[in-house]
């Protein structure tokens, strides 16, 4: 028989303590993770290096700082308003008088918070059909050329002092209304938002006035987050739209609007936010006056916000202090649950996380 030919067998591997292959990469590096049992891999270990735990604890403690500031701002105003509000003889929150005199302290802020909520909704309802519109234009629409100029245009209204709004709305905005304020007051005046109010149509400082003032201030908000959230449309989708015949006006009615909706909605609580807090160009604009509210766009009155404003150089006793730091809790708890609710419209939208 002929002798058989010696096969050599490999020599065998090195192995650790539990039968694995040393690591041999270099240090630093990341390897890949040995199989469990099962064969499904195990976790792979990242090396941190002092940087990174640097730059995370950066990141938590001013996420934290932020929000211990909300806090502290939120017990401040509790704490300053307390003292008042056992003081106060009307219902703080149903009464429409306001007597801030630290003798005989009667306040509500129901007159207030109504005037306050009306001439934002009011300037919402203008603010949103043209900010999406802009919103549409700038990402569907326009030349690449043409679209940057005039969306950085549109973020410049942002950079506008409030004051220069205030003086721009009673000065040239409230004359060139006057003729509209007229007619809409001696045609509908049987509807009550176009009714007569406590405010005179000839000087124009009415919530008429002060509501497209404001709308013209939401605008660079509600546009710059519409665009952001109109340009992350799946280019898959609007591709495959245009692949089935659909125009131009069909490509943002069945892919853009609908992915956008949640997002544009979002804006709009957030333009909102802003509107409600707004001060000096209100202070401005808006005629004080002592009759009540009477659900017109041609009131004047306050908001809590120019309330507070109008007669913080009055600020001598506390307790009279005390009683517009408790409007303006009621302010702080108004914007914070407006802005919740735009958190809220986005959650479970994953393109937007």
């Amino acid at each position: 028989m002929s002798d058989f030919a010696k096969v050599e067998r490999p020599a065998a591997r090195e192995t650790g303590s539990r039968g694995a292959p040393p690591n041999t990469a270099p240090e630093g590096t990341i390897t890949t993770p040995p199989q469990k049992p099962g064969g499904a891999p195990g976790p792979a270990k990242v090396p941190t290096r002092p940087g990174d735990r640097i730059f995370k604890a950066m990141t938590v403690g001013s996420g934290v700082t932020i929000v211990v500031m909300i806090v502290l701002i939120g017990v401040f105003l509790l704490i300053q308003a307390i003292p008042s509000l056992a003081d106060n003889e009307s219902n703080f929150l149903f009464s429409r008088d306001w007597n801030a005199d630290p003798a005989a302290l009667a306040f509500g802020v129901l007159d207030l918070l109504l005037v306050t909520v009306f001439s934002s909704i009011f300037a919402l309802l203008i603010a949103m059909p043209v900010s999406l519109g802009i919103a549409l234009f700038l990402t569907q629409y326009a030349p690449k050329r043409l679209a940057k100029p005039f969306g950085y245009l549109v973020d410049l209204l942002a950079a506008v002092p409030s004051i220069i709004y205030g003086l721009w709305g009673l000065y040239e905005l409230a004359p060139a209304l006057r003729p509209i304020s007229t007619w809409l007051n001696d045609t509908l005046g049987f509807i009550p938002i176009f009714a007569t109010g406590s405010s005179n149509l000839a000087i124009g400082q009415t919530i008429f006035t002060a509501g497209i003032v404001l709308a013209v201030m939401l605008l660079p908000i509600i546009t710059a987050i519409s665009r952001e959230v109109f340009d992350r449309t799946p280019s898959m989708h609007i591709e495959g739209a245009l692949a089935l015949g659909a125009t131009k006006w069909e490509v943002v009615k069945t892919t853009v609007l609908p992915f956008g909706r949640a997002g544009y909605m979002s804006a709009s609580m957030l333009g909102l936010g802003r509107a409600l807090g707004e001060t000096i160009a209100l202070l401005i604009i808006l005629a004080s006056t002592t009759q009540t509210f009477s659900f017109s766009l041609f009131d004047g009155g306050d908001t809590i916000a120019s309330k507070i404003a109008r007669a913080a150089s009055e600020f001598n006793d506390p307790k009279g202090a005390g009683a517009y730091i408790a409007a303006g809790l009621v302010l702080f708890v108004l914007t914070f649950v407006v802005n919740a609710f735009a958190r809220w419209i986005i959650a479970g939208h994953k393109e937007y996380e």
